[in-house]
């Protein structure tokens, strides 16, 4: 667990007011102390541990109980290294400066989980920053993403055959997977059948076992089949066989669904249907994706539902909503959910990220608040 100063840009009211609003019981958004740092410097939240001696205290040994460690889950929106992104790397012949800002952040995690929205591979052409539907990003966006920290990837996408070549088949695809697990992160929701697909990604962080799940619904093209590669489908019963399976095998079980329809911060009827399918089936955190904008938070019998955390890397300029999303951190006391803490993004044009200001943060935790109050009753 990191201590000490994390930047965040922001958040004590607003998502304080947000979490009290949804009633998420003892589901946290803020530490147990916050202090604000002088004005003229960066905004930020200093964290002090509850019981920490100050600098006056006198230590005494004393005989203490193990305590339980406390593990942090770090989660982005979707990653589409691609178009102007990929165009902008090329220019620069330099892919790391997409994650300088966040860098820091998402290393200090025990585990950071994203979700690539896009190929990558260098047998696809690139495409230029242009409109197009074939979103490629070159190999060496697999590096950038292992350098910046990332651990485990969501790839049950709907681009993530994307290729441009009438030839290329599932050659992208396997490129993709290949890159991945080249830098050591592991690809969850895509398999060369769909039971590889199906199957949980399983990390023990201390002596925990996190096992992760990832299903998409999008885009049947990506799908895999009984003897074919692809991604594992979305559905009510696949996604609580999936559950369930992980259940099985970890002690906390995350479920990500890649579903619900683009540019809007309302879940769909899908995705209000789907999400207390995995919590019934044993899920403790659900974090979805794909829509391109922040979406609504839900609690279901204690288990908080994150419908889409926006975009992370892409070059959606053409709406502000769009170059808006939220890092997620979760943290773990052994398998208890202690707290959650979402921390305002922005991206630019050419895919660097950045935090959000204040005034930024204020409007997308807005956002979210707003449609979550819009969600339907239980």
């Amino acid at each position: 667990m990191v201590t000490g100063v994390n930047h965040r840009i922001g958040l004590g009211v607003s998502l304080g007011l947000l979490l009290g609003l949804l009633g998420c019981g003892t589901v946290m958004a803020t530490h147990p102390v916050e202090m604000q740092l002088d004005a003229t410097l960066t905004p930020a939240v200093i964290t002090v541990t509850p019981g920490m001696p100050t600098a006056t205290a006198t230590l005494v040994p004393t005989p203490t109980p193990t305590e339980v460690p406390i593990t942090t889950l770090l989660f982005t929106g979707v990653i589409v290294p691609a178009r102007c992104v990929q165009a902008a790397i090329d220019e620069r012949s330099d892919v790391d400066y997409l994650y300088d800002e966040p860098r820091a952040l998402i290393q200090s995690a025990d585990l950071a989980i994203g979700t690539l929205n896009a190929a990558i591979s260098d047998y696809a052409p690139r495409t230029g920053c242009r409109p197009t539907f074939v979103l490629v990003g070159g190999s060496e966006n697999a590096d950038a993403l292992a350098r910046a920290g990332f651990d485990v990837m969501s790839v049950a996408t709907n681009h993530i055959k994307n290729c441009g070549l009438t030839n290329c088949g599932n050659r992208a695809f396997f490129e993709t997977m290949d890159n991945l697990h080249r830098v050591g992160i592991l690809p969850v929701g895509a398999g060369n059948n769909i039971a590889e697909a199906e199957q949980p990604v399983v990390v023990e962080v201390n002596g925990i076992r996190f096992g992760f799940v990832s299903l998409g619904q999008i885009e049947p093209l990506a799908f895999a089949g009984g003897e074919t590669p692809g991604i594992a489908i979305l559905t009510a019963e696949s996604l609580s066989r999936a559950v369930l399976a992980a259940r099985e095998v970890a002690d906390v079980v995350i479920a990500m669904p890649h579903w619900g329809p683009e540019d809007v911060p309302n879940p769909n009827y899908l995705q209000l249907g789907l999400a207390p399918v995995a919590v019934e089936a044993g899920a403790d955190l659900v974090v979805g994706n794909h829509t391109h904008v922040v979406q609504a938070v839900e609690v279901i019998d204690g288990v908080p539902v994150f419908y889409g955390l926006g975009n992370f890397v892409f070059d959606q300029t053409w709406s502000r909503d769009h170059m808006q999303s939220v890092i997620l951190l979760v943290r773990f006391q052994g398998t208890v959910l202690l707290n959650y803490e979402l921390i305002p993004m922005i991206v630019a044009g050419d895919g660097t990220v950045t935090f959000a200001d204040a005034e930024e943060a204020s409007e997308i935790l807005g956002r979210i608040e707003a449609a979550s109050q819009r969600l339907p009753r239980r």
